[in-house]
């Protein structure tokens, strides 16, 4: 006999050079990610706070379960991807609460990327030492 599946919602987001592939189903509150536990994967306070952010803004911490995939960029350009995600899976979850996610910002992707490098100097901004002679 075939089990009977939970839907699950899904939601991409993406901060910097990270994406985060995250799937909401209705649970305790257990969050997943990339297989780990989230307090293994997030060590930091800040980085698990940022993550958590659009589940205590619409109240549905404990009443959710979270898996996450996210891949490149570091640890704070992965969190901020993560919540990117979570914000966008919440909407799948429920239309009514775009309004609280709007209103704290989770719903848009930050645009801040680095500036690429130019040719004929060391870095994007940096210039090599001027020299009249």
């Amino acid at each position: 006999m075939a089990a009977i599946k939970t839907p699950e919602f899904l939601g991409t987001g993406r901060r910097k050079t990270a994406v985060a592939r995250v799937r909401l189903a209705t649970g305790s509150g257990k969050i997943t990610v990339n297989g780990r536990a989230f307090d293994t994967y997030f060590p930091l306070e800040t980085l698990r706070s940022t993550v958590s952010q659009p589940l205590t803004v619409t109240g549905t911490s404990d009443k959710l379960d979270v898996r996450v995939n996210v891949t490149g960029g570091g640890p704070n350009g992965q969190a901020g991807a993560v919540r990117h995600g979570i914000a966008r899976a919440l909407l799948q979850f429920d239309a009514n609460l775009r309004p609280s996610l709007k209103k704290e910002g989770y719903l848009t992707r930050d645009p801040r990327m680095r500036e690429r490098k130019k040719y004929g100097q060391p870095g994007a901004r940096k210039r090599f030492q001027f020299s009249k002679r």
